[in-house]
């Protein structure tokens, strides 16, 4: 059947809605293929294929967050932010948006944002222990340490089983000098799993530094043992020998020594 063209409102209403759900209906199949790809990993040809619907449909704000994702994925960051923006924008409210635009703000060095924007997604979705791990690494980047570590506490209350949250307030305490609490915590993980193995490590260090070197010594040899093949391995092993060396050379006569 024909449509004939008449000169009168409505008529040319009726043309302009099927020619915008062509459209539209061009632009979902796009986002559906930028969608797949990305997924894929395929990210700079979901990118290209995002743009496509994009213009098209420039008020899809899942198409938005797609092309932000992969943007992300491509760490070209400034645009990230550009599409995140644009999808917010558009009252999308949800906690993958917010997540992503924390994450992505700590990344840009941008702590004090991403706050704003972790805290959203935890209100979102508050079961969600890697957001709430985000957000107290912006709170350390912000230099609120004591902040931070009563988050982490608080996690780490609700959470026992969450290791990460014990690792990250443990490393907190190391750098804030608190040696000895950090390897109270580091020993607590490795009552819940005798194979986390950066506790053995985060162990020894804490005991080096309080000068404890012979229980360092026996921390580092379990983590080599564990991780001989680690990055850090032979920085570890040299500091091994290095302890030995002390001790060996304190038990030398004094003229054994000077030679």
């Amino acid at each position: 059947m024909k449509l004939i063209y008449q000169n009168n409102n409505k008529t040319e209403h009726f043309v302009t809605q099927i020619s915008n759900e062509k459209e539209n209906n061009r632009a979902y199949k796009l986002f559906v293929k930028a969608e797949s790809l990305r997924k894929n990993r395929e990210f700079k040809l979901s990118i290209s294929e995002y743009l496509k619907s994009i213009f098209l449909d420039r008020n899809n704000p899942q198409t938005l967050l797609g092309i932000a994702l992969s943007y992300k994925n491509t760490q070209n960051f400034q645009k990230a932010m550009k599409y995140f923006e644009k999808a917010k924008a558009l009252s999308l409210n949800t906690f993958e948006l917010f997540y992503n635009m924390g994450i992505t703000q700590l990344i840009m060095n941008n702590p004090k944002d991403a706050v704003v924007n972790l805290r959203k997604a935890i209100l979102l979705n508050q079961d969600n222990l890697n957001a709430q791990i985000q957000l107290e690494i912006a709170h350390e980047l912000m230099d609120e340490q004591n902040m931070a570590c009563a988050i982490y506490q608080r996690i780490i209350e609700k959470n026992p089983s969450f290791l990460t949250a014990y690792n990250h307030k443990a490393a907190l305490l190391m750098s804030m000098e608190n040696f000895n609490d950090a390897a109270a915590l580091f020993n607590s993980i490795l009552k819940i799993n005798p194979d986390f193995y950066r506790a053995y490590l985060g162990i020894a260090l804490c005991f080096d530094k309080l000068g404890r070197t012979q229980d360092a010594l026996r921390y580092y040899k379990k983590y080599v043992e564990i991780r001989p093949n680690a990055i850090n391995a032979k920085r570890v092993l040299a500091r091994i020998n290095d302890i030995k060396t002390e001790r060996n050379s304190r038990k030398m006569p004094e003229y054994l020594s000077l030679i």
